[in-house]
């Protein structure tokens, strides 16, 4: 039995008498001789017990046993330096020699196929890195970001020269008003929604209002001017602002736009007042405005804040629309004269219009235009100076293109009839069947909606779509 069976006793235990080995002194390799082996040892004669054996341990094999010793260390420390070196590295370069040699060399970089990943070759570094499709798309947001309302401060002097005209003395301060600040193009945004126009809209719808009627804005929310998804093709609508002509109403009245906005989310505010002849500003800042912020807008429609309109008639005279048309159509004026009497609203001076006619133009009633053809406007605009007459600006920005407007028996900008008081003009059945009616005040829009979409019984519907 091995000394290490016997009762898991150490050699201390079995013979107290053993001393350690470090304490013994220990020969060299000449001079050493198995004490047990020697002729004359003390030992040679006695039988062997265990703690004869352990007894003479120490002084029989002290450079055998250093020697394992040093050995098992040895190769203990060798075993934990390689693990530890194996461990530091990665194992796609532990493992990256025998890889080399076992597969193939990489193609050229040039010969490999684009993907979204890259092959890291010997080539990689010396190439011309070519953009991912991550790294453009970040770029094209950063272009996107990049375009908006530039005009941040109002800077705007009133033109002198005029005053040393003669003729300019002799027109009304309205027209003096007009010409001293024609110049003045742009003014800064104070409330804008670039997202109405992110995603595909088909059909943005556009309000021209001021900033005290409310209650008009309100009727058009709860009923044509309202935010849909028909058919997979999306309805968004916006009012244009100015701010309000009177100064001790101002302040007043911002607030309350503010809290309607806050509500909203669908006014377009420019620094500007609003006036009869500053509805030409309205124009081009709205066609600068989409010029900017709407890339994916299929059709406009544009009126004012007193007109019925009907989305369902609407969108079913633009099914078979087809794009590249330069569709513009509403109630269109032909060879209209610029009307000279005083008295009119609409009176023009020669001296600010000499001709003869306008060029043709829709009524600012209300009128369709695509989308395209609405970003050419903006650049026609900036050709020409401003005109007090909005409709007729238009008019003459599509005459820079050489784009006739389109007459169409649905756009009712002058009312169903001529006569205000005949009763045709309060007829649903005919509402029914139109695109655009002028002029419906708050009460009346929301009764003749409520009419046109009840179970409204009529004779016959009039096919002008």
């Amino acid at each position: 039995m091995g000394l290490q069976q016997q009762g898991g006793m150490t050699p201390q235990e079995l013979c107290p008498t053993a001393l350690p080995t470090m304490l013994l002194p220990v020969k060299r390799d000449t001079d050493y001789e198995h004490p047990m082996s020697s002729p004359g040892s003390a030992f040679a004669d006695k039988p062997l017990t265990a703690c004869s054996f352990l007894s003479l341990t120490p002084l029989s094999r002290p450079f055998r046993k250093k020697t394992i010793y040093k050995t098992v260390c040895l190769s203990f420390l060798l075993v934990i330096t390689v693990t530890v070196l194996q461990r530091g590295m990665a194992p796609s370069q532990f493992m990256q020699g025998q890889q080399q040699k076992e597969l193939p060399p990489p193609e050229p970089l040039k010969t490999q196929k684009k993907n979204n990943a890259f092959s890291i070759t010997s080539t990689f570094w010396k190439s011309k890195k070519e953009k991912g499709p991550v790294k453009e798309e970040e770029e094209s947001m950063t272009a996107k970001q990049a375009k908006s309302w530039d005009v941040t401060t109002t800077n705007c002097s009133a033109n002198q020269n005029f005053s040393k005209v003669d003729w300019f003395k002799g027109l009304e301060p309205n027209f003096q008003q007009f010409l001293l600040y024609r110049h003045c193009r742009y003014f800064p945004m104070m409330i804008n929604h670039p997202e109405k126009c992110s995603g595909d809209v088909y059909l943005l719808i556009v309000v021209k209002s001021i900033i005290t009627q409310h209650d008009r804005r309100e009727a058009i929310r709860r009923t044509w001017g309202r935010e849909k998804e028909v058919d997979g093709k999306r309805i968004k609508t916006l009012f244009l602002l100015g701010t309000a002509s009177k100064e001790e109403e101002r302040a007043n009245y911002q607030k309350l736009l503010d809290y309607e906005n806050h509500i909203y989310g669908d006014i377009l505010q420019w620094d500007f007042l609003d006036s009869f002849f500053n509805l030409t500003l309205k124009e081009v800042h709205f066609l600068k405005w989409l010029n900017i912020y709407c890339d994916n807008v299929r059709f406009i429609f544009k009126g004012d804040d007193d007109v019925f309109v009907s989305p369902r008639n609407i969108l079913e005279f633009l099914e078979d629309k087809k794009e590249g048309e330069d569709l513009f159509v509403g109630d269109v004026l032909y060879k209209a004269k610029p009307i000279r009497k005083k008295e009119n609203k609409y009176y023009m001076p020669s001296a600010l219009y000499n001709k003869s006619n306008y060029p043709p133009y829709a009524g600012g009633g209300g009128f369709i235009m695509d989308g395209p053809l609405a970003k050419r406007l903006h650049k026609a605009s900036e050709t020409l100076e401003l005109y007090p007459i909005d409709d007729v600006f238009l008019g003459m920005c599509l005459e820079v293109l050489k784009v006739s407007p389109v007459g169409h028996e649905g756009f009712k900008t002058f009312g169903i009839v001529k006569n205000k008081n005949s009763k045709m003009n309060k007829e649903p059945c005919f509402f029914r069947s139109m695109l655009v009616v002028h002029k419906l005040l708050p009460p009346e829009l929301l009764q003749m909606w409520d009419l046109v979409h009840s179970n409204l019984t009529c004779s016959r519907k009039l096919n002008i779509l």
